[in-house]
Protein backbone atom coordinates (compact mmCIF):
# COMPACT_ATOMS: atom_id res chain seq x y z
CA UNK A 1 0.00 0.00 0.00
CA UNK A 2 1.26 3.17 -0.85
CA UNK A 3 0.58 6.32 1.48
CA UNK A 4 0.04 9.94 0.32
CA UNK A 5 -0.10 12.78 2.10
CA UNK A 6 -4.08 14.04 2.34
CA UNK A 7 -3.13 17.78 0.08
CA UNK A 8 -2.33 14.97 -2.64
CA UNK A 9 -5.72 13.03 -2.15
CA UNK A 10 -7.66 15.75 -2.00
CA UNK A 11 -6.23 16.54 -5.47
CA UNK A 12 -7.93 13.69 -7.14
CA UNK A 13 -10.78 12.85 -4.79
CA UNK A 14 -13.12 14.50 -2.34
CA UNK A 15 -12.33 13.57 0.82
CA UNK A 16 -14.70 13.54 4.05
CA UNK A 17 -13.07 14.13 6.98
CA UNK A 18 -16.11 13.24 8.85
CA UNK A 19 -16.89 9.24 8.25
CA UNK A 20 -17.54 7.67 9.94
CA UNK A 21 -20.59 9.23 10.96
CA UNK A 22 -21.33 8.58 14.72
CA UNK A 23 -23.79 5.69 15.07
CA UNK A 24 -27.49 7.29 16.13
CA UNK A 25 -27.65 5.73 19.30
CA UNK A 26 -30.86 7.81 21.30
CA UNK A 27 -34.87 7.49 19.49
CA UNK A 28 -34.38 11.15 19.29
CA UNK A 29 -31.04 10.87 17.79
CA UNK A 30 -32.71 8.19 14.96
CA UNK A 31 -35.76 10.14 14.26
CA UNK A 32 -33.39 13.42 13.62
CA UNK A 33 -31.35 11.26 11.10
CA UNK A 34 -34.45 10.43 9.21
CA UNK A 35 -35.83 13.89 8.77
CA UNK A 36 -33.10 15.16 7.87
CA UNK A 37 -33.33 12.06 4.91
CA UNK A 38 -36.39 13.30 3.85
CA UNK A 39 -35.99 16.90 4.05
CA UNK A 40 -32.82 16.10 1.37
CA UNK A 41 -35.55 14.90 -0.90
CA UNK A 42 -37.27 18.24 -0.77
CA UNK A 43 -41.06 18.13 -3.13
CA UNK A 44 -40.12 14.46 -4.12
CA UNK A 45 -43.22 12.61 -3.78
CA UNK A 46 -42.93 8.96 -1.64
CA UNK A 47 -45.06 6.19 -1.94
CA UNK A 48 -47.24 5.35 0.78
CA UNK A 49 -48.56 2.54 2.88
CA UNK A 50 -52.90 1.32 1.79
CA UNK A 51 -54.96 0.60 4.86
CA UNK A 52 -52.40 0.43 7.54
CA UNK A 53 -54.92 0.39 10.00
CA UNK A 54 -57.00 -2.52 8.32
CA UNK A 55 -54.26 -5.65 8.23
CA UNK A 56 -53.27 -7.63 10.70
CA UNK A 57 -50.53 -7.19 13.05
CA UNK A 58 -48.57 -9.89 11.31
CA UNK A 59 -49.64 -8.90 7.74
CA UNK A 60 -48.58 -4.41 8.59
CA UNK A 61 -45.51 -5.98 10.01
CA UNK A 62 -43.98 -6.88 6.79
CA UNK A 63 -45.95 -4.16 4.37
CA UNK A 64 -43.39 -2.16 2.35
CA UNK A 65 -43.04 0.18 -0.44
CA UNK A 66 -40.40 1.26 -3.04
CA UNK A 67 -39.97 5.06 -3.01
CA UNK A 68 -41.51 5.26 0.77
CA UNK A 69 -40.65 7.23 3.88
CA UNK A 70 -39.76 4.04 4.98
CA UNK A 71 -37.15 3.29 1.80
CA UNK A 72 -35.58 6.28 2.64
CA UNK A 73 -34.90 5.63 5.94
CA UNK A 74 -33.34 2.23 5.04
CA UNK A 75 -31.32 3.41 2.14
CA UNK A 76 -28.91 5.65 4.55
CA UNK A 77 -25.68 3.66 5.20
CA UNK A 78 -25.68 4.97 8.79
CA UNK A 79 -28.94 4.22 10.17
CA UNK A 80 -28.22 0.72 8.74
CA UNK A 81 -25.32 0.55 10.32
CA UNK A 82 -27.39 1.70 13.82
CA UNK A 83 -29.41 -1.67 13.63
CA UNK A 84 -31.91 -1.03 10.78
CA UNK A 85 -32.77 -4.16 8.85
CA UNK A 86 -35.03 -3.59 5.98
CA UNK A 87 -37.90 -0.64 5.18
CA UNK A 88 -40.64 -3.18 6.15
CA UNK A 89 -43.77 -1.63 8.64
CA UNK A 90 -42.50 -3.48 11.34
CA UNK A 91 -38.88 -2.73 10.97
CA UNK A 92 -39.38 0.86 10.73
CA UNK A 93 -41.77 0.59 13.96
CA UNK A 94 -39.14 -1.08 15.99
CA UNK A 95 -36.33 0.47 15.10
CA UNK A 96 -37.88 3.95 15.31
CA UNK A 97 -39.50 3.09 18.83
CA UNK A 98 -43.04 4.22 16.70
CA UNK A 99 -46.58 2.99 17.54
CA UNK A 100 -48.85 1.98 15.40
CA UNK A 101 -50.46 4.68 15.23
CA UNK A 102 -47.79 7.08 14.85
CA UNK A 103 -45.95 5.31 12.02
CA UNK A 104 -49.60 5.20 10.53
CA UNK A 105 -49.98 9.01 10.80
CA UNK A 106 -46.71 9.16 8.70
CA UNK A 107 -47.38 6.71 6.00
CA UNK A 108 -51.01 5.60 5.59
CA UNK A 109 -52.59 6.26 2.32
CA UNK A 110 -55.71 7.47 4.25
CA UNK A 111 -53.53 10.50 5.25
CA UNK A 112 -52.34 11.45 2.34
CA UNK A 113 -53.30 9.59 -0.88
CA UNK A 114 -50.99 7.73 -2.94
CA UNK A 115 -47.89 9.57 -2.63
CA UNK A 116 -46.62 12.13 0.51
CA UNK A 117 -44.42 14.59 0.12
CA UNK A 118 -40.88 13.99 0.83
CA UNK A 119 -40.88 17.46 3.33
CA UNK A 120 -44.24 17.07 4.59
CA UNK A 121 -43.17 13.37 5.80
CA UNK A 122 -40.02 15.50 7.14
CA UNK A 123 -42.00 17.72 9.06
CA UNK A 124 -44.39 14.58 10.72
CA UNK A 125 -40.94 12.89 11.33
CA UNK A 126 -40.00 16.13 12.89
CA UNK A 127 -43.66 16.51 15.25
CA UNK A 128 -42.38 13.42 16.86
CA UNK A 129 -39.62 14.47 18.14
CA UNK A 130 -40.95 17.13 19.15
CA UNK A 131 -43.68 15.36 21.09
CA UNK A 132 -40.88 13.31 23.36
CA UNK A 133 -39.56 9.88 23.80
CA UNK A 134 -43.08 8.54 24.81
CA UNK A 135 -46.21 8.52 23.57
CA UNK A 136 -48.99 9.33 25.93
CA UNK A 137 -50.91 6.59 27.95
CA UNK A 138 -54.18 6.80 25.97
CA UNK A 139 -51.85 5.77 22.73
CA UNK A 140 -50.12 3.07 24.84
CA UNK A 141 -53.33 1.38 26.15
CA UNK A 142 -54.76 1.88 22.50
CA UNK A 143 -51.81 0.25 20.58
CA UNK A 144 -52.23 -2.49 23.69
CA UNK A 145 -55.96 -3.44 22.04
CA UNK A 146 -54.67 -3.03 18.38
CA UNK A 147 -52.45 -5.72 18.28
Amino acid sequence: MKHHALQEIRSVAKVNLEYPYPLPVARRDRLERWAQLLERCEDQALSTLHETEYQSAKERAIMRADNSPLSVAFADPVLRAAGLAGDSYGEIRQFFGLSHNQLHRLVCYCHFGATVNASAAAKNVRALIAAGDRPSIFARVRDMFRR
